[in-house]
């Protein structure tokens, strides 16, 4: 374990939120100007077994931010531009008239294809990559593309990822490993983990479903609701709170919910975001042998963090969302947000962000499910994120 003295407020408050098997488990991260401050778990990863320092765990839509990231590694380089129509690089997908859907309205959720509902037939349709793609190139856009985002809160790590395969010839997997895993030296990034791995993976709980109702029940009455349509549509294929369980989820590239990582690693990532795209081998302590590693060029991840215009609400969920390329601003429980900061929260509680103005990044992964029914997961991040921002605060203040 890691923890800077600065941080023990934070540390204290982390290990009192699992005090009991029931609570479950977790792991939180934060990197400060590029290097790791804080590297800390606590809980159970099963009901009769203690989260240990190489847990990993499902983050749900966590890994919709990891894979945006490979897309803009590879976009630095002149391999994509973010304005040219995604039918340039996969030209099936120009069916249906969706010939000029670009690569940013892919990344800021308005592509008008939210729908996973049915997009592929039964129950396991999902884990059928190139028939989830093929789906998708043949489906028509959602007509409320033109005037604001609908959250694609599984289709989008589908369509990201098959960018990337087109305009490199080679798997996402493969991809995600040189282009995030190999650079910064850690390899905890999987959409599809590793058999040796997955005895690392926590058991999530409880069941992915609004209380006394079946999933499959929920989906079909909410996607007969009007105003909350979209949720169905977008986030509730049939069966999912089963198919979340499945080992065969493993072997799949769902790069829209499927992401397993380690708290650290996600951390490493987003703290190369948080500074400059710079990130260090040693701590704030220790910084004998430290290595840099530039991870992305200033220039780009100012790019990648610039809001994109939306005239109203997310009509998936009905808020006002504000996304940049791939990401979306981090809410906090405190009064004062972070103005620059971009991460991905998951349904559930896990996530992660970066925050330039500080020079930090956050990760949380845990395995025990809190509110299941938002994009942004639950309020344990929200919480444990304000008290290290105003941590850094305060002593950036007495510096």
């Amino acid at each position: 374990m890691l923890v800077d003295p600065r941080f023990i407020r934070l540390a204290d408050h982390f290990f009192g939120m699992f005090p009991q098997p029931g609570r479950g488990g977790g792991a939180l991260a934060i990197y400060l100007d590029g290097r790791p401050v804080l590297d800390i778990w606590a809980g159970w990863s099963a009901k009769d077994h203690r989260w240990h320092g190489e847990q990993v765990a499902l983050t749900f839509s966590t890994g919709k931010g990891v894979a945006a990231t490979v897309l803009h590694r590879i976009a630095e380089r002149g391999l994509i531009d973010y304005d040219a129509p995604v039918a340039e690089y996969w030209p099936e997908f120009a069916a249906h008239g969706k010939h000029d859907i670009t690569v940013r309205d892919v990344l800021s959720h308005r592509a008008g294809l939210h729908r996973v509902r049915g997009l592929v037939p039964g129950r396991e349709g999902i884990l059928d990559y190139a028939a989830v793609v093929r789906a998708l190139a043949e489906s028509p856009a959602d007509p409320r593309r033109i005037r604001t985002s609908g959250y694609h809160a599984i289709t989008f790590g589908w369509l990201v990822a098959e960018i990337v395969q087109r305009v490199t010839g080679e798997p996402f997997t493969t991809v995600l490993a040189r282009e995030v895993a190999q650079p910064l030296g850690i390899d905890d990034f999987w959409f599809q983990v590793p058999a040796a791995q997955r005895h690392r993976i926590a058991k999530i709980f409880p069941h992915l479903a609004p209380p006394g109702i079946r999933w499959n029940t929920a989906s079909s009455v909410l996607s007969w609701v009007r105003p909350i349509r979209g949720l169905a549509e977008a986030g509730m294929p049939e069966s999912f709170d089963e198919l979340v369980r499945d080992p065969r989820v493993h072997d799949a590239v769902m790069p829209g919910w499927n992401g397993v990582f380690s708290a650290r690693a996600l951390a490493r990532m987003y703290g190369a975001l948080a500074n400059g795209g710079v990130v260090h081998s040693g701590d704030a302590e220790h910084r004998a042998g430290d290595q840099p590693v530039r991870f992305l060029r200033p220039e780009t991840i100012e790019r990648i963090n610039r809001t994109q215009p939306t005239e109203s609400r997310d009509y998936v969920l009905g808020l006002p969302l504000h996304f940049t390329l791939g990401y979306h601003r981090p809410v906090l429980m405190t009064k004062q947000q972070p103005r620059h900061a971009f991460g991905h929260y998951g349904v559930g509680g896990s996530g992660a962000y970066a925050d330039p103005d500080l020079g930090m990044s956050i990760a949380f992964v845990t395995n025990r499910l809190g509110n299941a029914l938002t994009a942004l997961g639950d309020a344990r991040l929200a919480k444990l994120a304000a008290i290290a921002q105003g941590t850094v605060r305060k002593h950036r203040a007495h510096d």
